[in-house]
């Protein structure tokens, strides 16, 4: 098969699991429903009745939001990934690693624990991207310093993990001295989940990452540039510094508001542009952005298909399930680079 056909098969295999997972996502839970029931429910051709009320109530209210968010979450998270690969030029960074998605849990750990101290009654959606930018931001700027000054990727990996783990401890410190209930809210937040999604965080979260995601598809041709190295890129005529500081703002602002909505989410962004790489053969960043995009909506929904459906009533953790699916890759690819 040649390559431009396998990669057309690739997509559309990726676009079909995608709306299989979708509807699955809407389907199945406490109450089963039919594709027909479906359908009725989301175009209103169903009539009326308790029945067909209390579809449209669990599937409006509840389903429809979750199912939205882990598209646009899982989508974020991947291209996040995919992002800071090329820019480190490493297959097996991504923010959750690099300690990104631990700084922007301290920060939204000290906007929901510590909101309370400062009078604050409400956490609106926008003050929780902006606490979880301002970490990952902080912890990126720490990284990028790091960078400047290591050479081995082992040692900067090894900086993020500990600045990941510094991040925790002062937020456990923070936790020391919250309300038990905003603790209890932010430990429920801090185990990664789409669950409780609003209309509201689902717009806003959508009006952050769709622009991203398209700003992302214009640096597709810099991205090809710069895999193949500055000096090349710069006779292509690409400004390298400003491209790497559009890639560490776009990865920044896309795990921010993920982070800040679901909590920290591991391993996606770093599997999914490994796995789409070998399923396509390619590094063209033309073909690996879409996938990467499909292909994270895909992992996401999935794992909180699975997270919410294999022991319930009772909810796994969507963190648990995506680092049960991801750690073999990651054992996998520290392995292929030892050898």
């Amino acid at each position: 098969m040649k390559g431009s056909a396998r990669t057309t098969l690739w997509f559309a295999l990726l676009a079909a699991a995608l709306l299989v997972v979708f509807l699955l996502n809407i389907g199945f839970g406490s109450t089963n429903m039919t594709f027909t029931e479906i359908v009725d429910t989301l175009f209103g051709a169903g009539g009326a009745g308790d029945a067909h009320e209390a579809n449209y109530l669990i599937i409006q209210k509840i389903r429809l939001p979750r199912a939205l968010a882990s598209i646009a979450g899982g989508a974020a998270i991947a291209i996040a990934g995919l992002l800071l690969q090329t820019f480190f030029n490493n297959p097996i960074v991504e923010p959750y690693v690099l300690g990104i998605s631990s700084g922007s849990m301290l920060f939204v750990g000290m906007v929901i624990m510590g909101g309370w101290t400062f009078g604050l009654k409400h956490i609106s959606p926008l003050l929780s991207f902006a606490g979880a930018f301002a970490g990952a931001m902080l912890v990126m700027a720490v990284v990028l310093f790091a960078a400047r000054r290591v050479k081995s990727i082992i040692t900067l990996l090894v900086i993020g993990l500990m600045a990941g783990y510094l991040c925790g401890a002062l937020t456990n410190i923070l936790s020391a001295f919250a309300d038990k209930e905003q603790i209890a809210r932010f430990s429920l937040w801090s185990m990664g989940s789409f669950s409780g999604f609003t209309w509201q965080q689902v717009r806003i979260l959508y009006a952050i990452v769709l622009p991203m995601l398209g700003f992302t598809f214009l640096l597709a041709k810099p991205l090809n540039a710069l895999g193949m190295g500055e000096r090349y890129a710069a006779s292509m005529g690409v400004n390298a510094k400003l491209l790497r500081t559009e890639l560490i703002l776009i990865s920044s602002v896309l795990t921010a508001a993920t982070s800040a909505f679901a909590g920290p989410i591991s391993f996606i962004g770093l599997a999914v542009p490994h796995i789409c790489r070998i399923l396509m053969h390619t590094s063209n960043s033309r073909i690996l952005i879409p996938a990467v995009i499909l292909g994270g909506a895909l992992m996401a929904g999935l794992c909180d298909f699975i997270a919410r459906t294999i022991m319930a009533p009772v909810e796994i953790p969507l963190g648990a399930v995506t680092a049960l699916a991801g750690a073999p890759i990651v054992v996998w690819l520290l392995t292929r680079r030892a050898q």
